[in-house]
């Protein structure tokens, strides 16, 4: 069964997928299925995983920041994020994410 599309706001800075603009700031406005909603969730949840992880990390002096595969796993998911703000969102916002180095650039699967 096909639902109909609602916007939705997104603030890729706060981590936050709302329906209600005025709930919180936001960067992005996208018209979506509710059915989108939860991969963003899911994708903001694993970033802030990483980001714990990455912390944990920073207090190992041995091992360099660049090294560290969380940080290219946290570049894949805000790729992922943009690449759906892009499919969902309207043409400007489309071509000013097509300007953003996470959107050119496809890491190479590891």
């Amino acid at each position: 069964m096909q639902q109909n599309p609602v916007k939705v706001y997104v603030s890729v800075v706060n981590q936050q997928v709302m329906t209600d603009k005025h709930s919180s700031p936001w960067e992005y406005e996208l018209t979506i299925t509710k059915e989108y909603i939860p991969i963003f969730e899911h994708l903001f949840d694993q970033m802030n995983q990483l980001e714990f992880r990455n912390f944990l990390r920073s207090h190992l002096p041995y091992v360099p920041y660049h090294f560290d595969s969380d940080n290219h796993e946290i570049d894949i998911r805000t790729m992922k994020l943009y690449a759906l703000i892009h499919e969902f969102t309207d043409t400007e916002t489309r071509k000013f994410i097509e300007k953003l180095p996470y959107f050119r650039s496809v890491p190479a699967q590891q």
